[in-house]
């Protein structure tokens, strides 16, 4: 074994410790539990060489030295493969998120699960419209002057609209309208369908545009609509806990969840779903997450992106079962919402 990988197992024996008794770690403590090895004299010549590169810290004068952004960042960086979750646990997880009843009922389940499997605060994203297509639409007269619109999304997604007509509904103004939505709307991206509808709106028969036009105007706001600004969060309880030794840094942090603004920008840095990226301390943009570390992953279907979730915790987390539970909650929510 060569130094660096010698040191590469210190720091890691560290990381292990700090993380299991939020207490700096010294040699002594390194020698007692850990079989690296080495003599004592050896392993605090590469502590000191550890913090003379600034992978460890000593935080006092104690003898204890603790990660730091940049050890944590290698740790992470080393690790060769996130440890996989037990097959017991992934019937469980697969088994909670496939009772779920419709797509609001996976996410939430889905971070209440991510919060409990790793003990931090999670989030998750609504699937991003944009990537959507319309699977149907369904039209329903509910009286001579009032219709429902029902717009089906393929993830999963319902959205119902009322439309309030200045005219009475004839059945020729109800067969153009599910015509229309027919030839023009279902399966194709939201995006497309909305501008699809709005050029061929406007050549409909006079006899029925008192009927399409305001309908087709209610339809696009529910395609252009925007819920993947809108995040479900679950597990602040755990902040409380995570951060007690810190509440400058607890209040900063619940500043950030309540500033959901910075939670999706570090999700928009996702590309594709099953990636597991790791952002810690200063590698986050805002200043209120600087002794946090966040954990997130994309799901979705295939390489296609569909939205993100992450869990927010002290820079002290056990990276590899947080990895580990992001990923594997990821991908059940791509595969259902996907199949939905």
């Amino acid at each position: 074994m060569s130094a660096d990988d010698r040191r590469f197992q210190v720091l890691r024996a560290i990381v292990a410790d700090y993380v299991a008794t939020h207490e700096p770690v010294g040699s002594k403590s390194l020698v007692d539990r850990h079989q690296l090895g080495v003599s004592p004299a050896t392993i605090r010549n590469d502590m000191a060489v550890l913090e003379d590169e600034g992978y460890i810290a000593q935080p006092h004068t104690s003898a204890g030295r603790i990660p730091t952004d940049k050890g944590y960042r290698l740790f992470v960086d080393r690790l060769s493969q996130v440890k996989p979750m037990s097959s017991g646990e992934k019937k469980a997880i697969q088994a909670f998120l496939s009772e779920a009843v419709d797509l609001e009922d996976v996410l939430r389940r889905s971070v209440r699960l991510l919060a409990q499997l790793t003990r931090q605060v999670a989030f998750v994203q609504y699937p991003t419209l944009s990537r959507s297509s319309v699977r149907h639409v369904e039209v329903v007269a509910l009286d001579l002057r009032r219709l429902l619109l029902v717009v089906i999304t393929d993830t999963g997604r319902v959205e119902q609209r009322l439309v309030e007509l200045d005219v009475d509904i004839t059945d020729a103004g109800l067969l153009s309208l599910r015509s229309l939505f027919t030839s023009h709307v279902v399966g194709r991206r939201l995006g497309d369908a909305a501008a699809a509808v709005t050029e061929t709106a406007s050549n409909v028969d006079p006899a029925v545009r008192s009927v399409v036009l305001p309908s087709v105007n209610v339809l696009l706001d529910a395609l252009v609509e925007h819920p993947e600004e809108r995040l479900v969060l679950a597990g602040t309880s755990h902040a409380t806990g995570a951060w007690a030794d810190q509440p400058a840094t607890l209040r900063g942090v619940l500043e950030a969840l309540d500033e959901q603004v910075t939670l999706l920008k570090l999700l928009a840095a996702l590309e594709t779903p099953d990636a597991v990226v790791v952002s810690i301390g200063s590698e986050n943009d805002d200043a209120n997450l600087a002794s946090s570390a966040l954990v997130s992953a994309g799901y979705g279907s295939g390489q296609t992106l569909m939205g993100g979730l992450a869990v927010v915790g002290p820079t002290r987390m056990d990276y590899p079962g947080t990895m580990a539970a992001v990923r594997a909650v990821a991908r059940y929510v791509g595969e259902i919402v996907a199949g939905r």
